[in-house]
């Protein structure tokens, strides 16, 4: 979620940067051509000045509904985890399950490293896994050939 917000923070001061400049452009295109500015010229500008505008404003407006959204969301999970330790006080023999422990983790950062951490051991054993499933295979190989070498064949054979 930190990431969507420096996104949306990025797009917001790049359009802040566009209106400034768009200004900048209005003000020295009146100075330049004075009184007698063209109106196809002036109309183009004014085009650019108003999505300029219109950007910022966009972006400005999704960056507070977005951090809106995100302290509404660690809010509603406060209120659950409160609602679980009530119920754990009350002894209500439905609260202590699954369902509790991971709504205790859920918006965590430890949560993340902890999976990572899984996600790592689990790669570790298949890395392991595949090292002694290379070593049997080795094995069998050697042992089929030792056992071929002892066996007499008894099939008879044509001669040229």
């Amino acid at each position: 979620m930190k990431i969507t917000f420096i996104f949306i923070l990025i797009l917001f001061i790049d359009s802040v940067n566009r209106v400034y400049r768009v200004q900048v452009e209005l003000a020295e295109s009146n100075k330049q051509q004075g009184a007698a500015v063209l109106g196809h010229e002036r109309m183009e500008v004014q085009a650019r000045k108003f999505y300029s505008q219109r950007n910022m404003y966009l972006c400005g407006f999704t960056l507070f509904l977005s951090l809106i959204l995100n302290r509404t969301y660690t809010m509603i999970l406060d209120v659950l985890r409160l609602e679980e330790k009530v119920k754990k006080y009350e002894g209500d023999p439905k609260a202590s399950g699954k369902d509790s422990e991971k709504l205790a983790n859920a918006g965590d950062a430890g949560e993340i490293g902890r999976l990572r951490k899984e996600l790592k051991e689990k790669d570790q054993d298949l890395q392991t896994l595949k090292k002694q499933s290379e070593g049997l295979s080795r094995e069998y190989g050697d042992l089929s050939d030792k056992y071929g070498a002892t066996q007499v064949d008894s099939t008879p054979k044509k001669e040229i």
